[in-house]
């Protein structure tokens, strides 16, 4: 008997792994064993994953060949090995469930996901190079990792049943992780059955099976379940404020800017390392330091894993070979006073305690610098702690309406997309046309110039002394089409690399926005989720209350950064456009020069 299901409502994927299902639509079971609420399937477009069980009736009907093979047929018969009783742990708050009505008809559940959670932190990893390895003087044995409930620990802490530390975050009890247990028997993520009379948990919105999902690790989906818990300290709040455009940062204060100049070869050990430093002046402190590309990449790894919502711009890609170059180090240079341009403009980036430490440590204290190094690395308000700093409008008038958000986060997106797309191909076309100045313009002006000269050194053959001042009119304007084959090689570097190197910044912050925007999505999904439990009595309005004011400030906080990347976009593309346009006027006023000289030769023929 071939195993079919019917779907019973709609469900649209969220995840990898997942499909889509219309309501009425046919699926070809892989499996009749569920995986704690999921099942895997084909539906009717040829996709295979996993679907919510209760979304599903499962129908039989003969067939002439047996179902494809389970992806999971390896699990033991009874399923994942179920969670400790709530006895096991110790939550923060835990209120007994109030016993719910049985349900007259089966409504769409979220699926439930019972596997502990992945660390709440950013997945980004600091890359090794052999010119940017840590000093071994600039990192001792003891790690933020080896502490208890640390970041980068393995899960968050929690407090076993006869004693230990409380965790940092609130553990929940297995019926607040998903629907809840529904009787006897029922694993989580399944519902009760239909006209069943038994007691029923209260039910919460239930946690995503893609556990390596941004919004998971991100520390988004802690922070909406409600489970982030710790004190914000005054000087790590961060406001989002109703501006003429809609949520917008709170503006720094205390504006500044950083210069980044005058790399140079370094060496230690006696020579046997090099590396270059680059001098740093901020105009707050007008102090200068030193920093190598390393402690760059070491300062962007602690602001992408600190602010899940904040586009942090990346840093010009390492080079394996060429190194010392002077091209690239010049290139570098360029790339990074863009880095430092957009860091120094961002009203959050810009006040981060560890860009500060950055900025003024002064270059020979390594003391404070590993201090400041290790309180950066030790900040707790990272992950769904870091959501806890944000504050956002409150009263009449400021709160959201989720379509809107919802139609503004789209909209977003595919201006990202379009851009993305847009920026790529500019970037190829003014990489080629370089490419083409470089080398074909210039050779092929300078064949027209050696023709030139070729011809004057023919005319000079004739001993006639009224011609001489047309050979060397002729020899000149030889002359000038070789200057200006010169001058097509060397225009590059003052019009179009400048672009390309925009583009190459904004293309960076085009890739995070995808996460970004998955973060915010992730907070709506559990929303609607948390409605139709309301609209079926299944949740406390309080609670679902509770869910939306959590979403509401990821929505401010991701609003807020739209704008901004908007606003410093207009900014950098209209003066780098400025820029590009006088540039191209100058050069061309040089060529037109170069000609005009070669013409009043003739006059005196």
């Amino acid at each position: 008997m071939a195993l079919r299901a019917r779907a019973l409502y709609d469900f649209r994927s969220e995840n990898p792994g997942e499909i889509s299902l219309r309501e009425h639509e046919v699926l070809s079971l892989c499996s009749e064993q569920d995986i704690e609420g999921w099942l895997e399937g084909v539906n009717s477009r040829g996709d295979r994953g996993l679907f919510p069980a209760s979304y599903v009736q499962v129908i039989r009907a003969p067939a002439a060949e047996p179902p494809p093979p389970a992806r999971y047929a390896n699990l033991p018969a009874g399923g994942f090995e179920p969670l400790p009783p709530p006895a096991a742990f110790k939550p923060a708050a835990q209120q007994p469930a109030p016993a719910a009505a049985p349900e007259p008809f089966p409504v769409p559940p979220a699926a439930g996901y019972p596997f502990p959670p992945a660390p709440y932190g950013g997945s980004y990893q600091p890359s090794q190079g052999s010119d940017d390895d840590w000093d071994d003087d600039w990192d001792d044995s003891s790690t933020v990792a080896d502490e208890p409930g640390a970041l980068g620990s393995s899960y968050p802490d929690y407090e076993a049943a006869g004693g230990g530390a409380a965790g940092r975050y609130r553990l929940s009890t297995r019926s607040e992780l998903s629907l809840g247990s529904r009787g006897g028997g029922h694993p989580a993520g399944h519902p009760h059955p239909p006209g069943g009379g038994g007691a029923k948990s209260s039910a919460t919105v239930s946690r995503n099976l893609n556990r390596f999902s941004t919004f998971v690790k991100s520390g988004g989906e802690a922070f909406v379940l409600g489970e982030a818990s710790g004190f914000v300290k005054d000087g790590d709040k961060l406001c989002v404020v109703l501006g003429p455009r809609g949520p917008e940062w709170q503006e720094n204060p205390y504006p500044f800017q950083c210069s980044i100049e005058d790399p140079t070869k370094q060496t230690k050990f006696k020579g046997m390392k090099s590396y270059i430093a680059y001098k740093l002046v901020p105009s707050h402190t007008g102090q200068q330091v030193h920093r190598r590309y390393k402690h760059f990449d070491w300062l962007y790894g602690r602001l992408a894993e600190k602010f899940p919502v904040i586009s942090v711009p990346h840093l010009p890609e390492k080079q394996a070979t060429g190194r010392f170059e002077e091209d690239f180090i010049s290139k570098r240079r360029k790339g990074l006073a863009w880095w430092m341009d957009h860091m120094c403009s961002h009203p959050v980036l810009a006040q981060c305690d560890a860009f500060q430490h950055f900025l003024t440590c002064p270059s020979t204290d390594e003391k404070a610098w590993k201090q400041g190094k290790r309180k950066a690395e030790k900040d707790e308000m990272v992950g769904a702690n870091f959501f806890l700093t944000i504050s956002v409008p409150t009263g009449p008038g400021a709160s959201l309406d989720l379509q809107e958000v919802e139609s503004q986060v789209d909209g977003f997106k595919a201006f990202t997309k379009k851009m993305d797309e847009s920026a790529l191909q500019l970037n190829h076309t003014a990489n080629e046309f370089a490419r083409k100045q470089v080398t074909g313009f210039k050779k092929e002006y300078q064949k027209v110039g050696h023709s030139f000269k070729c011809l004057s050194q023919a005319f000079e053959l004739d001993q006639q002394a009224f011609s001489s001042g047309l050979n060397q009119a002729i020899a000149f304007t030889a002359e000038a089409y070789d200057a200006i084959g010169d001058l097509f090689a060397d225009q590059p570097r003052q019009d179009l690399d400048p672009v390309m190197d925009l583009l190459a910044l904004y293309q960076g912050h085009l890739a995070n926005f995808p996460d970004i925007i998955h973060v915010q999505k992730g907070a709506l999904t559990k929303v609607k989720e948390s409605k139709r439990h309301v609209e079926e009595g299944k949740m406390e309005l309080q609670k679902a209350e509770g869910i939306q004011e959590r979403c509401n400030i990821i929505s401010f906080a991701t609003l807020a950064e739209i704008n901004h990347f908007h606003k410093i976009r207009v900014r950098d593309f209209k003066s780098q456009m400025q820029h590009f346009l006088q540039q191209q006027i100058l050069f061309f006023q040089k060529v037109t020069q170069k000609l005009e000289e070669a013409l009043h030769k003739y006059d005196s023929v």
